[in-house]
């Protein structure tokens, strides 16, 4: 008998694990299809001993001081300012686009601000509605430097043209006057000093909470006894693809250790115009491990795999509004993180919202009789099967 059951063991699920069994003194089961925890932000060490991501770079940013403070509980950071470059016309700039882009692409030597933004607005197309990802880029640089930095890159990623894809997708992706190189601009950017796979297991290391991998959820679900649900999963497939299915982009990774110290000046370099792949990332550079090798990884977009992106359509959000009109409706199940609310967040907005789905769990649910100390429980109990396969347990 577990007080809860949580599917997913990434951001999401684990946040809410570690509240759920430290603050509500409750029972907690979690579970991931996959043969590790931590979810994308998994990393490991590779057969030649460098700390690498499973599943290409995650580079954890934040302005907010709680999550940080929050997440502080379970790992010490390592400073770390993330810096992209961008191969174009056979030379390696600056990405998001800044002076320093513009002055390396056209021979020019603008030196302020003011230079910069007049160079900009001079190539910048009005645009009078801006609806697409298309409008966004042109109506702020202009068609050539979309061309250049944005049309190729998004079609790979996406397997769409920018001008079928919701605004949202590149107005992420800021355009700066200044020569500030940083990739992201928030208050707090650092890495997890021992890794994030070191993170989740001291997150997940509550007595209160026990673990289960290789563990698909519409295979055991009807043999875990539990009184609540947690799906991290992916929405339309908690309903069996009632509606059909949710359109997602996914990716295919190729890992690459080399017998040199370094390879590239930056942990990532883009590939919006050539190459099959959109970028190569190389470690190191993240987690400062000192190595007489390096591992890089070949990003390739991909239509079929695990899902990663929800596609940014108006069709998909109405699909996607279905299924959560049934989420609604659904008792005693919490629907949280990227997949279960079909949105692409940055990691710091998944801990925010897991944060957020326990203060509305302390607000609405009563703290029962915890199965913890092996207590009765009441007659509303939701019990399922009492089967349960004790060999793919963790602890």
């Amino acid at each position: 008998m577990y007080d809860w059951l949580i599917v997913g063991a990434g951001f999401a699920g684990s946040v809410l694990a570690e509240r759920i069994a430290s603050q509500r003194d409750q029972s907690v089961l979690i579970i991931d299809r996959r043969p590790h925890i931590g979810g994308n932000a998994y990393d490991r060490y590779d057969d030649a001993g460098v700390l690498m991501h499973q599943y290409g770079p995650h580079i954890f940013h934040t302005n907010s001081d709680a999550i940080l403070e929050h997440l502080s509980q379970f790992t010490e950071w390592r400073p770390y300012e993330h810096r992209v470059l961008a191969h174009v016309d056979e030379k390696l700039v600056p990405i998001p686009i800044n002076r320093t882009t513009i002055n390396v692409l056209y021979d020019l030597d603008l030196k302020s601000d003011e230079e910069a933004q007049a160079f900009l607005d001079s190539r910048a197309e009005p645009v009078e509605e801006i609806r697409t990802s298309e409008d966004v880029v042109v109506s702020k640089v202009g068609r050539e430097l979309y061309e250049k930095f944005f049309r190729g890159y998004t079609t790979k990623q996406w397997g769409l043209d920018p001008s079928q894809l919701d605004k949202a997708v590149t107005a992420r992706v800021p355009t700066r006057t200044n020569t500030d190189d940083r990739y992201f601009g928030d208050t707090h950017q650092c890495m997890p000093k021992h890794g994030y796979t070191r993170m989740f297991e001291n997150m997940l290391s509550h007595p209160n909470i026990k673990i289960m991998l290789n563990a698909d959820y519409r295979e055991i679900r009807d043999e875990i006894p539990h009184r609540r649900l947690i799906f991290t999963g992916p929405i339309d497939e908690y309903f069996d693809f009632r509606f059909g299915r949710l359109p997602y982009r996914s990716l295919r990774f190729k890992h690459v250790t080399l017998d040199e110290e370094k390879h590239q000046d930056v942990a990532v370099v883009n590939y919006p115009m050539s190459e099959e792949y959109t970028r190569i990332t190389e470690y190191k550079h993240l987690t400062g491990q000192q190595h007489h090798k390096t591992t890089l990884t070949y990003e390739y977009p991909a239509d079929k795999g695990d899902p990663y992106y929800p596609i940014p359509r108006p069709e998909n959000q109405a699909l996607y509004k279905k299924y959560q009109a049934l989420a609604n409706e659904t008792e005693n199940v919490h629907f949280v993180g990227r997949l279960a609310t079909y949105r692409y967040y940055n990691m710091d907005q998944v801990v925010g919202q897991a944060l957020a789905e326990f203060r509305r769990i302390q607000e609405t649910v009563p703290i029962w009789q915890s199965a913890v100390n092996g207590k009765a429980h009441g007659a509303d109990d939701r019990l399922v099967g009492a089967k349960l396969d004790t060999g793919r347990l963790l602890n």
